[in-house]
């Protein structure tokens, strides 16, 4: 067993003039039980009262990390108390509420990580409210808290309403609550409060960013301000009296300056916020089922042809070993991976696996990031496919002259191939809809003009229905058929 100190920060959430909870928790001890983690608490002093909470995890530095988020949570709210009134514990989440609301944000990345820290606490008070020892009045403070998490979180994106109508609620409450007193329901907002995108959005981010890549939580970020302006457009500042022709307004809205497909993305986006609004009790309904455009939403980016790809591979081969170039758009045409995978890769990542030369593309190191589970895969590399010549790939390798060695990363490998594949095209390139994702696009249209079953082509794509497997990754498509398909696709066919 393990005794985990209290985390310290250098914040103002210990500087704060409310009394100190007079009832402290021993040193919370961290064990392990059939392979998972759980933090057992106890009052300081006392030999009764020891309670275990499940942190539903088998990785001790994960652990770790939770058990301080908690504790610290504890403290902060004062929830280490067992004795404490409401009337004490409202104090405490009055002096916190007001301390966020008078807190200063910039975009010099403060913002962000105050955001990040708003949404540990928020997680860490879903952990605590997790248990069944406390009382009602330390429920109530809990459910309390996480509002008052979310709302900061907003706070800190330039909304303040919603944390000054908790400022306004808890100083307005009667100061003769008891812990007899009936406590209302935990819900994020009361029901007559209005409740904006901004809310709401802030309140969904809360609770799944825990989930999100930094890339994703980025986008959908990026995704809800564009749903917020077009909200702000059409005047509707309550969802909770939104209907179906709200939604549609919305769309309408949204698709004035955007292609069908990103109206519907966006929409997509919204749908994911209002099904958890209504799972959770935020909302009554749901109206933006089937509210996507079905006319016109076939993406607007075209695959190469067959002939444009021979060009491009012919351009590559002609670049310098060292060129880091040459290695994207060879590696873009004959694997199909995306341009972000690639520029992860690192030497370890190309690999021998049952004879088989690969790229194993996965997120096994900091920096790493993949789209979803499914993209975690091992791509057979073709010698010969397009010219494509593995050796001297190999020997590149070795001598740090992929991508990544150079320290180039996705968005930047993006920026540059835009004007290079323009260059090699010349007046056969079709501007925008054509992009070094369209090398993947070839690639799959490649598998399909081969007669590969979809299985193979979907494994060695990362797409949702198969991955390329063996014992790695458990079990799936077997490598060698994959390799046998790619080979029809770039060898015999080309041939």
């Amino acid at each position: 067993m393990t005794a985990i100190q209290p985390l310290s920060t250098g914040t103002n959430w210990h500087k704060s003039s409310a009394t100190t909870p007079a009832t402290q928790l021993a040193k919370p001890w961290l064990f392990r039980r059939h392979g998972r983690y759980y933090l057992r608490l106890r009052p300081r002093n006392q030999l009764l009262g020891v309670y275990s909470v499940a942190l539903r995890t088998s990785s001790r530095s994960v652990a770790i990390a939770v058990t301080k988020a908690i504790t610290q949570a504890l403290d902060h709210f004062h929830l280490n108390n067992p004795d404490a009134t409401w009337p004490e514990l409202r104090a405490r989440l009055v002096t916190i509420a007001e301390e966020y609301l008078e807190a200063s944000h910039s975009d010099d990345g403060t913002h962000w990580a105050s955001s990040e820290s708003y949404r540990g606490m928020y997680l860490a008070l879903r952990q605590i409210g997790k248990r069944g020892d406390l009382t009602t009045d330390q429920y109530r403070a809990v459910g309390e808290g996480q509002q008052i998490m979310a709302a900061a979180n907003a706070r800190a994106e330039g909304d303040p309403g919603a944390l000054v109508r908790l400022i306004d609620r808890l100083k307005s409450e009667s100061t003769t609550d008891s812990p007899g007193h009936a406590s209302p329901p935990l819900s994020v907002c009361v029901p007559s409060e209005p409740l904006s995108w901004p809310q709401l959005s802030a309140l969904y981010l809360t609770e799944h960013s825990v989930n999100l890549k930094a890339s994703s939580r980025r986008n959908t970020i990026n995704a809800h301000k564009s749903i917020e302006r077009a909200f702000d457009a059409i005047g509707v500042t309550d969802l909770r009296g939104h209907t179906r022709e709200t939604l549609v307004a919305l769309r309408t809205q949204l698709g004035e300056t955007r292609k069908v497909s990103s109206v519907n993305e966006l929409i997509g986006k919204l749908s994911a916020v209002l099904a958890w609004a209504v799972r959770t009790d935020k909302l009554p309904k749901n109206y933006a089922e089937k509210l996507k455009i079905n006319k016109g939403a076939e993406s607007g980016r075209k695959a190469f042809t067959r002939e444009q790809v021979v060009t491009i591979m012919a351009y590559a081969n002609a670049l310098p070993t060292a060129s880091w170039e040459r290695w994207l758009l060879s590696l873009g045409v004959i694997t199909g991976a995306r341009i972000g995978e690639l520029c992860h890769l690192t030497a370890k990542d190309i690999r021998q696996v049952e004879g088989l030369w690969c790229i194993d593309i996965n997120e096994d190191e900091d920096g790493k990031s993949i789209k979803n589970k499914h993209s975690k895969r091992l791509v057979p590399l073709v010698d010969g496919a397009f010219g494509f010549n593995l050796a001297t790939f190999l020997e590149a390798i070795k001598e740090g002259h992929l991508p990544s060695a150079q320290g180039i990363n996705g968005d930047s490998a993006s920026r540059k191939m835009g004007p290079i594949l323009k260059t090699i095209l010349k007046d056969n390139h079709e501007g925008s809809r054509q992009t070094f994702h369209s090398l993947r696009r070839h690639f799959g249209s490649s598998m399909q003009a081969a007669g590969v079953e979809v299985s193979a082509s979907q494994a060695a794509m990362g797409h949702a229905t198969g991955t390329i497997t063996y014992d790695l990754y458990g079990s799936g498509v077997p490598l060698q058929r994959v390799h046998a398909a790619m080979q029809k696709a770039f060898l015999e066919v080309a041939a």
